[in-house]
């Protein structure tokens, strides 16, 4: 049975850094939010503009509100010491549509791969610590049609309905045009509402659907 998708997930609402320093070795880690792979690859060659004379530039980013594109790359480390392990902590995190980019200036001495994947976790960790996380959930477009006669009536309602929001409103030769967003668990009541309202004549079809930010704590 297919997993449904998800109505929520947790990104960053801005970009955010942190440097640490491991036996002489600097460590800055770059995070940032990012809903698409070109957006993530453009992020990455930002940092790496601004950092050319580092050795190594190792990143990491999952995207989609599932987190099912997953990618990690490390630069010219020992393979699975630095992109696998930023991967791990922006997952630990419960992070998608985030990219995470490590520039390390190498201090001369060897880490071993222990230490390296300890340090390239840790600075996205420090990282991390520093940025704000932000909630953003799943909202169900409707597009509701209704005569102009009961449409005023009709919107009023719907703007009362908890998880609902008005956006467009269209006057039309044939009656009055409603856009929404509706949270899923809304989209019954919607169909209720305008039917109740308008003694099954209005109608109600999709709309394009979106992510919102969460209100609230919950």
């Amino acid at each position: 049975m297919p997993l449904s998708p998800p109505r929520r997930y947790v990104t960053l609402a801005a970009p955010a850094a942190a440097e640490t320093e491991v036996r002489r070795s600097r460590f800055l880690c770059d995070v940032a939010p990012a809903s698409t792979e070109d957006g993530a690859r453009a992020f990455v060659d930002e940092v790496r503009s601004r950092n050319r004379d580092a050795r190594h530039h190792c990143t990491a980013f999952v995207l989609g509100p599932d987190g099912a594109t997953a990618r990690s790359n490390d630069d010219g480390e020992p393979s699975g010491t630095a992109g696998a392990p930023m991967l791990d902590v922006l997952r630990g995190r419960g992070l998608t549509d985030v990219v995470a980019v490590v520039t390390r200036w190498f201090g001369g001495t060897l880490l071993g791969t222990g230490g390296l994947i300890r340090a390239y976790g840790d600075a996205v960790t420090a990282a991390l610590d520093t940025a704000t996380p932000v909630v953003r959930e799943l909202r169900k477009g409707r597009v509701v049609d209704v005569d102009h006669a009961v449409g005023p009536r009709v919107e009023h309602a719907l703007r009362g309905l908890a998880g609902v929001a008005v956006g467009d409103v269209e006057y039309l030769a044939t009656g009055m045009r409603l856009h929404l967003a509706a949270a899923p668990e809304a989209v019954g009541e919607v169909d209720r509402t305008v039917a109740t309202l308008t003694s099954g004549v209005g109608r109600v079809n999709p709309g394009e659907s979106s992510w919102v930010e969460a209100s609230g704590d919950d």
